[in-house]
């Protein structure tokens, strides 16, 4: 499918592939645990209400979102499509967000009293609650504010529909920290036990966590059914066909079974010569030492292709590689077709996907593949 209104530029993602990521994703985590598959920030720049629709027709029974009004539009591409799922707020909710919430069944994370306040105008809507167990970023610690936390939820007649936590240091093999964040989360867990409260599902884990052959998933299901409830994980970059390197480790469990679910690709806008000595770009970065084949792409760093790959990268173009000359301009950029036959205008050259992976892109970059792909968005 094709997502974006470009004309010279765009992107086509790939549901077989966003179908088969899923279920090799299923199969690492286990049969006795969830998966949440997490479409936030525009499903990684994939399209959220596309990739949603897909997920869930391929079996997802559980989206992540970034905010509320990510979450209606995701709602609104089921219902279009006959679909239903439910639908995680992940990062959190204003006050003004509470009516959208309650209109179209969202599922916020809570982690403060304030938000337990503003959701209590609605007794017996769903919640998870989110434990800082040491990301140190959004969630209630455990101890006396959680125990506050629970009670204000009790109050306002809050329906605890599942808690969790999120590991900072996934892709590290044994990592002190996840085990430290481990026994924190039992913890808060037991907390909430004692409180009386029995919440749907107890998760954690993100791609790198499924994909770390270090990871004990037994733990987190005996975690869950100690609560009456079932595990879940939550993968995002995963689905979409990548994961970090594992440190400490030269094998993963999942990352060889992915496949990359989006192609970026770019229209050629013109073909020409240069004459040996003749300059490319901005500031003349580039001089040719030859005469010279060059195409024109009508794709820049206004569309996401970052302009540290200037000089150094590549895009595909009749199955080969063409190098990208001088520096990335906002709309476009000009590569070497020397070595390649035929290349004409109204080609389709590939700056993301077979044979130039977002791995490829972040190492040029010096980033990590989720800004890549987040920040892939053909603007015409």
């Amino acid at each position: 499918m094709k997502v974006g209104a470009a004309l010279n530029n765009w992107v086509e993602i790939s549901e077989p592939n966003l179908a088969a990521n899923l279920r090799s994703i299923q199969a690492s985590a286990g049969a006795d645990t969830e998966v949440l598959a997490v479409v936030k920030a525009n499903a990684y720049g994939h399209g959220a209400e596309a990739c949603s629709v897909a997920l869930v027709r391929a079996g997802a029974r559980w989206l992540g979102v970034t905010c509320a009004a990510e979450g209606v539009r995701v709602r609104d591409a089921l219902r279009s499509a006959g679909l239903s799922a439910d639908i995680l707020i992940m990062c959190g909710f204003l006050p003004e967000d509470v009516p959208l919430i309650a209109e179209h069944a969202l599922v916020p994370v809570l982690w403060t009293l304030e938000q337990a306040t503003a959701l209590a105008l609605h007794p017996g809507l769903r919640v998870q609650v989110e434990v800082d167990t040491g990301m140190g970023r959004q969630g209630v610690r455990p101890g006396l504010p959680l125990e506050r936390l629970l009670a204000a939820m009790q109050t306002g007649k809050l329906v605890l529909d599942g808690v969790f936590t999120h590991f900072c240091s996934s892709e590290v093999a044994a990592s002190e920290l996840t085990q430290r964040q481990e026994r924190l989360f039992e913890a808060a867990v037991a907390q909430v036990i004692r409180a009386g409260l029995r919440p749907q599902w107890v998760h954690a884990g993100n791609s790198s966590a499924v994909d770390n052959p270090a990871q004990d998933w037994p733990w987190l299901a005996e975690l869950a059914q100690q609560a009456g409830a079932r595990a879940m994980v939550r993968p995002g970059l995963a689905l979409y066909g990548y994961c970090l390197p594992i440190e400490g480790r030269a094998t993963s469990q999942l990352r060889p079974a992915l496949r990359p679910v989006m192609t970026w690709k770019a229209h050629v806008l013109a073909v020409y010569c240069l004459a040996s000595g003749e300059t490319v770009g901005y500031n003349a970065t580039f001089v040719a030492e030859r005469p010279m084949r060059v195409a024109l792409l009508p794709v820049g760093y206004a569309d996401g292709l970052r302009r540290e790959l200037s000089g150094r990268g590549w895009v595909m173009l009749k199955g080969q590689r063409a190098p990208i000359l001088g520096r990335i301009s906002m709309n476009l950029t000009v590569v070497d077709v020397s070595d390649l036959a035929g290349v004409a205008v109204g080609d389709a050259a590939v700056v993301l996907g077979e044979g130039v992976t977002a791995e490829d892109h972040a190492r040029w970059a010096g980033t990590i593949a989720y800004e890549i792909l987040c920040g892939v968005h053909p603007c015409g």
